[in-house]
């Protein structure tokens, strides 16, 4: 059952009704015993073709946050900031280190990072309820040699195509939500209606709260795991309902936080990562995106938001560019 906590209106479900809804959304089977793309099936070649249809003016917009030591972790979760290195530099240039080449000379650099320390997509073989990750596959599909099932690089190929801004914080006329406002899928559709956009079959759905902007703000604080706006469990009926092919938000887990059920962490990732089939984007920079949609009026465009292939992954960080 839910229930209403006193004085915050917060929604509160218990274990027995997100384990009910997160079967009623499941999609076990639905592309054969053998998927590992879930909800991305939902692009084909005609989401394509349409989405490419929406680039009319080349405006290019990054919507990823720097790979760099000024990131939002504090090591919550085993994830730190990425840490770059140099290989060869302009000092071992200038000490003769590279003599034995002839004229050339060259710089060379590495990076070392926690594969969902910046902008990423969890892969479907992240999360894992009671033994089972998406399609049903077991806890032995991942080893400490990765992925064998629902590895990131399965959707490397998959995840551009109409990419649709929700903005929910202008849609609210604030400047940013506050921690613990969830957001529901009727408020999704409102906002949806206000601004003059459909959602529905294949797209990859942006929301934006403006919370990465405020905690950037304020030096991250406990952005990394803290206490944040986001998707209400009820969200899942319009995400589920309208097909989308994938979901991301500006916050470090796309879902409300505290969780709106005591006893069950993420539970929103239960019921759209495992059983529905719906990769989740988390940190992503809408700030710019949302200007120039709100400029425009136009929130709809293409995407291409693909994540480094990295062969049993089972998150991938990349760099999402909406191209309008």
């Amino acid at each position: 059952m839910t229930d209403t906590a006193p004085h915050t209106g917060r929604t509160v479900w218990d274990r027995k009704s997100v384990v009910a809804l997160a079967q009623r959304y499941r999609r076990w089977g639905q592309w054969g015993p053998d998927d590992e793309r879930g909800a991305l099936n939902f692009i084909d070649a005609g989401a394509l073709t349409r989405a490419a249809s929406l680039i009319r003016h080349g405006r290019v917009l990054s919507l990823a946050i720097p790979l760099d030591a000024s990131g939002p972790q504090k090591g919550a979760f085993g994830r730190n900031n990425p840490l770059h290195y140099m290989v060869q530099d302009g000092g071992d240039i200038a000490l003769g280190a590279q003599e034995h080449l002839a004229g050339l000379r060259y710089t060379d650099d590495g990076i070392a990072m926690p594969l969902q320390c910046a902008t990423h997509w969890d892969a479907l073989s992240h999360i894992f309820y009671e033994g089972r990750m998406y399609n049903g596959y077991g806890l032995a599909e991942v080893t400490s040699a990765g992925a064998a099932r629902c590895g990131v690089e399965r959707m490397s190929a998959s995840l551009t195509g109409r990419g649709v801004l929700l903005d929910i914080a202008r849609f609210r006329r604030v400047a940013a939500l506050a921690p613990g406002q969830g957001i529901s899928g009727a408020e999704l559709e409102a906002c949806a209606e206000a601004q003059g956009v459909t959602v529905g079959r294949g797209d990859i759905v942006l929301v934006r709260t403006g919370h990465l902007r405020a905690a950037r703000r304020e030096g991250w604080g406990d952005y990394a795991g803290g206490d944040a706006p986001g998707l209400a469990l009820s969200s899942a009926h319009f995400l589920y309902g309208r097909q989308v092919a994938a979901v991301a938000g500006d916050t470090w887990g796309v879902e409300v936080r505290p969780n709106e059920t005591p006893d069950l962490f993420q539970p929103l990732h239960l019921v759209l990562l495992v059983n529905a089939g719906i990769p989740l984007g988390e940190m992503f920079d809408l700030e710019l995106l949302a200007e120039d949609c709100a400029d425009d009026g136009v929130y709809e465009f293409f995407l291409a938001a693909a994540p480094l292939p990295i062969t049993g992954a089972v998150g991938g960080p990349m760099n999402p560019i909406a191209v309008k």
